[in-house]
């Protein structure tokens, strides 16, 4: 039985454990009409960080990119509705970014 359990806990973190490929589709969906989210995006508004830039801000580390994600404080950032996987799935992607 505790095996079992164990076996249960174990699959289920997997399950949950932040997907890159699934953020880099929820940022190719909502992100990319104003953050360039790629290499090779040529388009993207001059006023918001790419996320390569976002990425190198030391002061949005994954909880207040997980904070903010929850709850846009940006007038002009929509408010997604992202689950919790989903946030995490677009933040996976956020720091998968090369410099």
């Amino acid at each position: 039985m505790k095996v079992a359990v164990a076996l249960l806990l174990l699959q289920s973190e997997q399950t949950v454990a932040a997907d890159v490929a699934r953020g880099r589709a929820i940022a190719a969906r909502w992100c990319n009409e104003c953050h360039v989210v790629a290499p090779g995006q040529e388009r993207g508004s001059d006023s918001v960080p790419t996320f390569s830039e976002i990425k190198k801000t030391e002061q949005l580390d994954e909880a207040r990119l997980s904070a903010f994600l929850s709850a846009p404080q940006h007038s002009r950032m929509p408010d997604l509705s992202l689950t919790r996987f989903e946030i995490a799935d677009l933040i996976a992607y956020i720091k998968a970014q090369q410099p």
